[in-house]
């Protein structure tokens, strides 16, 4: 597991944490002890864990577990101490950090078209959050990414030219975290860091590369500086 540990603002820093295959399978349908055992192992305190829809929802956890499996794409929180959870097989997870605020979203192409990366940023923001940093964590990358042209066009309406891109084998695809970086940028988030990892590396599950049903998981905790 990669391990960060942030500042996110004067009094509070955030530890951020991104899993792959050999951490464990983090699949919400998985069994509850398993899982419960793997997030103690990944981050210790009390999890917000999401069922994702490649929507736009956002939940703002005000207390510890707050929000667990409720059916939503992001999270945010300024609670010390809370995990924020999302879990990926090929969509883009991003971290935020940001004065006191943390947040994440999972985003895949229907979330870009939804606009789950401004809602996030927009809820991180009203809870006080400046200077933000998003953080990109493995996801699917174009060269292995073949994309159907509407779909693509939907991506591109939101996002610009961009995102276009090609696969190793010279088909069209989408470079999804093109797509987040756009979508970070337009809501007005300056500083992005892409940890720059492929799913299509068998490090990581892949449902579009090799039909994995697993998936890693992408969390952060707030902490108070001592």
């Amino acid at each position: 597991m990669l391990v960060r540990r942030v500042p996110a603002g004067p009094a509070t820093s955030a530890m951020m944490g991104f899993t792959d295959r050999g951490d464990g399978d983090f699949h919400v349908d998985g069994p509850a002890d398993g899982l419960d055992l793997l997030r103690k192992q990944t981050m210790a305190g009390e999890w917000t864990w999401l069922r994702q829809a490649h929507g736009a929802d956002v939940v703002t956890v005000t207390r510890l577990g707050e929000g667990s499996g409720a059916s939503a794409d992001a999270a945010v929180t300024t609670v010390l101490g809370a995990v924020l959870a999302v879990q990926t097989a090929d969509c883009v997870p991003i971290v935020f950090t940001g004065d006191g605020v943390i947040g994440v979203a999972h985003s895949g192409w229907r979330g870009i078209v939804e606009g789950v990366v401004p809602a996030t940023v927009e809820r991180m923001r009203q809870l006080g959050a400046g200077n933000l940093l998003a953080t990109i964590g493995a996801c699917i990358r174009p060269s292995h990414y073949e994309f159907g042209p509407e779909d693509l066009d939907a991506v591109v309406a939101v996002t610009g030219d961009a995102v276009r891109s090609m696969t190793d084998a010279g088909n069209p695809a989408l470079d999804m975290a093109m797509a987040a970086r756009v979508a970070l940028e337009k809501a007005g988030v300056e500083r992005i860091n892409d940890l720059g990892h492929n799913t299509a590396d068998e490090r990581f599950y892949s449902h579009r590369t090799r039909g994995d049903t697993g998936r890693q998981v992408s969390v952060v905790r707030l902490e108070a500086n001592r």
